[in-house]
């Protein structure tokens, strides 16, 4: 197996110029990213200041309800000069809750009762945070920058139709590690938000608690074919194949057999 080395601003200096690339062919200047305040976002905005301007650069901060840490977003849009607007998406959850009544007493003659599910709730935010961040895009004239990594990606840690759904995907080539190592070159992100612990900020746990997987195991399987134990590194390969729909376009079914 060819030994792995990365070269971390090396790549950083690459995903700037991926950027401008892109920006020149398909003929946009302005990018809006959707900023949590954690490590992916950070890093993807910092890329595309670099890349574009930090004036092209749009970052929305998008809080359901109360997010204690918010302050952490307001922190990378200051430090990158980006633009910023904060739009609580709490009311919008609270519509779709209200419309979708859960009790069979809503229900009319022949309708079917919703039940509730915990997992669904939290999938809503990332899809509605797509849904407001693709209404500013477009009325902005700009493109949507996906802060997704290949880590999430590989083990499914991430919303379908929320945060998997971007024009472009700026991380997705990088581990979680990568990410952080891309981070730590550029001089002009807070260190402590580059490698602040990765949280979904609902289930008050850490991503690798709720994982029950270290990213840093996730990354060696990836670049060096192995973790160094086996069920482990199976666990991830079940993971990755069970999310695989995730990323991939829909399955269009063939009913003339070509």
């Amino acid at each position: 197996m060819k030994e792995y080395r990365f070269d971390a601003e090396k790549v950083r200096d690459s995903l700037v110029a991926a950027i401008r690339d892109i920006s020149a062919r398909q003929g946009f200047e302005k990018v809006v990213i959707g900023i949590s305040g954690g490590k992916d976002s950070t890093v993807t905005a910092a890329l595309c200041a670099r890349a574009l301007g930090g004036d092209n650069v749009y970052g929305v901060m998008l809080p359901d309800g109360v997010q204690k840490d918010i302050s952490d977003s307001v922190r990378v849009c200051n430090a990158l000069g980006i633009r910023r607007r904060t739009v609580n998406i709490g009311g919008i959850h609270d519509a779709l809750k209200s419309i979708t009544d859960q009790r069979e007493a809503a229900c009319g003659e022949g309708e079917f009762a919703i039940p509730f599910s915990r997992e669904s709730d939290i999938n809503v935010g990332p899809r509605l945070r797509m849904t407001v961040l693709r209404y500013i895009a477009q009325s902005l004239g700009a493109r949507l920058a996906g802060t997704g990594n290949l880590s999430e990606a590989t083990v499914g840690y991430c919303t379908k139709d929320g945060d998997t759904s971007c024009d472009f995907s700026v991380l997705g080539s990088l581990t979680s590690l990568e990410v952080v190592e891309v981070g730590l070159t550029m001089s002009e992100l807070p260190r402590d938000l580059v490698v602040k612990t990765p949280t979904d900020g609902l289930s008050g746990m850490s991503d690798e608690e709720k994982l029950g997987l270290s990213y840093r195991d996730i990354h060696l399987l990836l670049r060096e074919g192995s973790c160094g134990n086996p069920e482990t590194d199976e666990k991830i390969r079940r993971r990755e194949k069970a999310n695989m729909h995730k990323r991939r376009m829909p399955v269009i079914l063939d009913p003339f057999g070509t």
